[in-house]
């Protein structure tokens, strides 16, 4: 038996507290709750979700690139997907993990940037470094709205002629370097962005940056089951942020037929 009156639920009598164990107005309701009741609901198992993320510097400012697809589950569910986003007139966003997640973060940075246009109007605009300072704390502040386990952004950006590439997630996590993966991207491309790309910064043109980047995403697809190979391409220089229309990378799988377990051999 449990002896704790306060474990007992409510009294019959809504008027009256029969063991006089709260003040009436402190009472703690232990009645049916409608799951839906506080208005704040968390994705704690993520149902739409992206796979990785890649971002560079070039000598003309950033690149970032992201496949179009967010799978249902393990299911390859929608492939045309952009995971990329525009902020402002400078910054560019791209985002991994749950996508119902990174579409409450581009109504919020919409939103603040009508704000500070409206507000302000003192003819400055905010940049990359603002965008991600505004993320690191958006995110790590309310990550009981959000998933911790899923979500991670790359911001970047070219403002007055300096280029800014950063990091953040859920965890509190964030920093900056001229090379940068999220998802699985980050055990299997980042190792090949830092070989073709640190040290070389100022020496990789746009063409370059592109050929690493296709490179990068075609192991991907060849290695990550929740990658695909239609793909866009953000490009962001003192002339602006430009994403590319959804692209297909060229694939070849005749390698397989020389590896155990795939195409026609018998032994």
């Amino acid at each position: 038996m449990d002896h704790f009156p306060t474990n007992w639920g409510r009294p019959r009598n809504d008027a009256f507290d029969a063991y006089n164990t709260y003040p009436f107005h402190v009472r703690p309701d232990n009645g049916p709750r409608d799951a839906f009741a506080d208005n704040v609901q968390r994705t704690q198992q993520p149902i739409v979700t992206g796979t990785s993320v890649l971002a560079l510097k070039y000598k003309d400012g950033i690149m970032m690139a992201a496949d179009c697809l967010a799978s249902y589950g393990s299911l390859a569910r929608f492939k045309d997907i952009q995971r990329l986003h525009e902020v402002g007139k400078f910054t560019v966003i791209g985002a991994s993990g749950d996508m119902s997640d990174y579409q409450y973060l581009q109504t919020t940075l919409d939103e603040l940037l009508i704000s500070e246009e409206i507000t302000a109007a003192d003819g400055h605009s905010l940049g990359p470094v603002e965008i991600h300072e505004y993320l690191s704390r958006l995110m790590y502040g309310r990550r009981s709205r959000l998933n911790p386990l899923w979500n991670s952004i790359l911001v970047g950006g070219v403002k007055d002629g300096k280029s800014f590439l950063a990091y953040v997630d859920l965890l509190g996590t964030t920093y900056s370097s001229s090379t940068l993966a999220t998802g699985y991207g980050a055990y299997i491309a980042q190792p090949l962005l830092r070989k073709a790309v640190e040290g070389r910064e100022m020496d990789i043109d746009e063409n370059e940056a592109r050929k690493i980047m296709t490179d990068c995403l075609r192991v991907l697809f060849y290695r990550d089951a929740r990658s695909l190979n239609k793909y866009q391409i953000a490009t962001v220089t003192d002339s602006g942020v430009a994403i590319s229309p959804s692209m297909e990378l060229g694939t070849q799988w005749g390698f397989a037929e020389g590896i155990r377990g795939y195409g026609a051999q018998t032994q």
